[in-house]
């Protein structure tokens, strides 16, 4: 089933549970002024497929065939069609799965925080190749990361040429909310260690779940934080990786003043966005909010590009495992 079909579905869905309609473009719905929702759907929340819960997603990919992958922490691989899980695979090992991205060849690269690692499966699940990680990206006391905090989001720029990982939080010795992104370079057909650079978040206490690839080379980075009785904070931006200081060489980057971040603009707090009738089983901010992680782009045109979130729920009876369909204008 191709993505563009499984979208109607999700639009059709949110239609019919909200009786919102978007007759006016991007701008009936808009979150900013480069951002616009057109629907979300639930319909995935709590449901199960083939014994596999249908939860704790936490990355999304379009397919070499239009299809869509969906990636839970839990390690199994969901594909997704108009009527909902289609398909399910578990990767093997003791894995906390939180990055995805699907090469030219149709094969899975994987990020998993707990080492962190960047494994390549293929369609069936099998194992195939685990890429080289820096040192100092390690978890402690092989490296200097934070436990859960390491690689989050995964994307392959235009090309195939270059893998990019983001890391969640700062490593130890880095001011906090700076955070680094790894790079890998396709050499012969395997990856090699790249350029690495320093990305900073909006706030020191938001941490970077996703990061996707634009057509022009640069980022959509996703933002995200979480306060208890208040619910989460989620902001999406651009990021511009030309210019930045390659930090591979950089230990720590707290007083470094010869050190250049990737540029950088929010381009919406989606506790912005209009509810469209969404409903929250805990505090938040805008009760459309969850505990967004996921995300990809499935398109782009003259409006916008076309991008899809997806919401972690943890496999919590308070969580949501939410869809939304995103316009995002780039300047």
């Amino acid at each position: 089933m191709r993505t563009r079909n499984l979208l109607a579905a999700l639009a059709a869905a949110t239609l019919a549970a909200t009786g919102t309609a978007n007759a006016n473009g991007p701008r009936q719905h808009a979150c900013s002024a480069s951002v616009a929702i057109d629907s979300f759907s639930d319909a995935l929340d709590k449901t199960t497929y083939d014994g596999a819960y249908v939860g704790n997603l936490s990355a999304l990919a379009v397919d070499r065939d239009g299809s869509l992958a969906a990636l839970s922490d839990r390690s199994t691989l969901f594909r997704l069609d108009a009527r909902g899980p289609a398909g399910a695979v578990t990767l093997p090992g003791d894995l906390d799965s939180e990055g995805l991205a699907v090469d030219r060849d149709g094969t899975r690269l994987v990020t998993s925080e707990t080492e962190p690692s960047v494994r390549r499966y293929s369609r069936e699940g099998k194992l195939l190749e685990q890429l080289p990680v820096p040192g100092a990206l390690k978890v402690a006391p092989a490296g200097r990361a934070t436990a859960n905090q390491t690689f989050e989001g995964l994307t392959l720029l235009p090309g195939g040429r270059t893998l990019l990982a983001s890391m969640e939080y700062a490593l130890a010795g880095d001011a906090p909310g700076t955070v680094r992104f790894q790079t890998w370079t396709r050499d012969h057909g395997r990856f090699r260690l790249g350029a690495q650079y320093a990305y900073r978040t909006d706030d020191p206490g938001l941490g970077v779940p996703e990061v996707q690839a634009t057509p022009d080379g640069r980022l959509l980075v996703l933002e995200r934080g979480f306060e208890a009785g208040v619910g989460n904070t989620v902001h999406l931006g651009l990021a511009d990786p030309r210019h930045a200081t390659d930090t591979s060489r950089v230990e720590h980057l707290t007083g470094q003043p010869g050190v250049r971040p990737m540029g950088k603009t929010r381009l919406a707090d989606l506790a912005d966005c209009p509810t469209l009738g969404a409903t929250a089983r805990q505090p938040q901010p805008n009760p459309l909010l969850d505990n967004i992680e996921g995300m990809t782009v499935t398109g782009g045109g003259r409006e916008g590009l076309r991008v899809l979130l997806v919401s972690d729920d943890n496999q919590n009876p308070a969580q949501t495992t939410r869809l939304y369909r995103l316009r995002v204008r780039l300047s």
